[in-house]
Order: structure tokens, then C-alpha cells, then sequence
């Protein structure tokens, strides 16, 4: 995923499920006036999400539609994520400007979020993980599918990507999407995008060994995945919401 900075304009789309007691998902405008947040999106309709630079036009409609899915645009940077209920498990988290885990270097901001997720990862018996501090990496898949590059705070088991970490900054502090799939299944979404035959056989074989689902790294450790990144949260003051 990606960073972008708080002046670009929302492609709201339509949104993903009910709000509930959480702020609606991709609605960055409802966190600015929060303190530390957490929510666990559980994505009840089936969705696209496009990053912010993406164009509309990469997603086959017809064939969304077909399936069910919603094509909808998200307010930070990087590819393409297929989201269906329960997949990937997906937790937003927002640092106000002025907390002491808001940096204003893009990469840095990053980090304690990827470190926090490799925590209750390794807590619910992960092989070792690796948390990437640099600056994001770039490939000719990765502004199309999220999970074919590597950016800021995201995190990597064997050399293929566990979590995508994509963020949002405005002046009122850092929106963090994170995501981890439980199975990674890159087909399901290069068949909905608009890329060439052989171009998307290619995306297909090249992408297959990029991710790695938790079902692959937890086992039934995953059970416990939801809990364990609720209470392992550095610092304290926390609200923890679920859409």
C-alpha cells in the first residue's frame, strides 16, 4: 500500500457495510477529531478498493457485478485489495498529531504499526516476521495489486508479504488501513481488473508466491489474532470500536 498526503479529494464510492458505532469505512473526515483509535472493519459486503491514484477503469464492472462486489476508493496510496466478510482481517488505527507515536517522517510513522502487528503475530505462534523500514518498493505489479510490492511498517514472513500497511495524513494526525489476508488468492483478483490475457496470466503466476495467507501462518493461532493485536497495542488510552 502507500502513503498520500490529507489534500487529496475523496472517491467515496459506496461504503462497505453499516457504521455502527465506528466511523464508516474510508471516512477520514470522521476521525479527525478522535483520539487513539482502533477499529475492526469486518467488510460484511464484498468490495474493490482501489487506492487513491488508481484509475476507476481497471476494474472490469460487468464482473464486479457479477460477483457481488462494490468497487470503492480509499483515501491512501498503493493497488488493489480484494476484501470479502472476514478477508482479509483488516483493523484501521488513527494517531492524533501530537500523540507520541505520530511521526511526521512517512516511514518512520510506520514502523511502530508494523512492529505491533508482528508482536501479535509472533504471539499467536508466527514464524519469525520481518517488519520493512525503508521506503516502499516498486515492481510491475505493485501500483495495480496491493500485495505485489512492499511499503513502510509492512511485514513479511519468508520473504512474502503477510501485512499491508496503507496510510492517510492530514493535519489533525495518521490513518493506518492494515490488512493481512487469510488465504492469498491473487487470481480472485487479477480476473477482475482489465488487464490484457497474457498480461494477466503473467500477474497471475508472478504474484502467486508474493503473499502468504494466515491461515498458512497461524494455523488455529488465527482464532486468536483479533484479540491479540487489541491488547497488544503500545501505550494506553485506546478506544477499540468494530463496524
Amino acid at each position: 500500500m502507500g502513503a498520500v498526503p490529507g489534500g487529496r479529494v475523496l472517491t467515496s464510492g459506496a461504503t462497505l457495510g453499516p457504521s455502527g458505532p465506528a466511523p464508516p469505512p474510508f471516512d477520514v473526515d470522521a476521525f479527525r477529531p478522535l483520539g487513539r483509535t482502533l477499529v475492526r472493519r469486518r467488510h460484511a459486503h464484498p468490495a474493490v478498493v482501489l487506492g487513491s491514484s488508481q484509475r476507476e477503469e481497471l476494474v472490469d464492472r460487468a464482473k464486479a457485478q457479477a460477483l457481488g462486489l462494490e468497487v470503492v476508493r480509499r483515501r491512501s496510496g498503493g493497488g488493489a485489495v480484494l476484501v470479502q466478510p472476514g478477508d482479509p482481517v483488516w483493523f484501521d488505527v488513527w494517531v492524533p498529531r501530537g500523540d507520541p507515536l505520530f511521526d511526521d517522517d512517512v516511514v518512520a510513522a510506520a514502523g511502530w504499526v508494523g512492529r505491533w502487528w508482528s508482536t501479535a503475530l509472533a504471539a499467536c505462534g508466527a514464524r519469525p516476521t520481518v517488519v520493512h523500514d525503508g521506503p516502499s518498493t516498486a515492481n510491475e505489479w505493485s501500483a495495480t495489486v496491493c500485495f505485489a510490492g512492499l511499503g513502510p511498517g509492512e511485514v513479511t514472513a519468508s520473504g512474502r508479504k503477510v501485512v499491508g500497511v496503507a496510510q492517510w495524513r492530514g493535519r489533525e494526525g495518521s490513518l493506518f488501513h492494515t490488512a493481512a489476508h487469510r488465504v492469498w488468492d491473487p487470481v480472485a483478483l487479477t480476473d477482475l481488473l482489465h488487464l490484457p490475457d497474457e498480461a494477466r496470466r503473467r500477474a497471475g503466476s508472478d504474484l502467486a508466491q508474493a503473499g502468504l495467507g494466515l491461515e498458512d501462518l497461524l494455523g488455529s493461532g488465527l482464532d486468536a489474532l483479533g484479540a491479540a493485536l487489541s491488547s497488544l497495542l503500545p501505550g494506553t488510552g485506546w478506544d477499540h470500536l468494530t463496524d
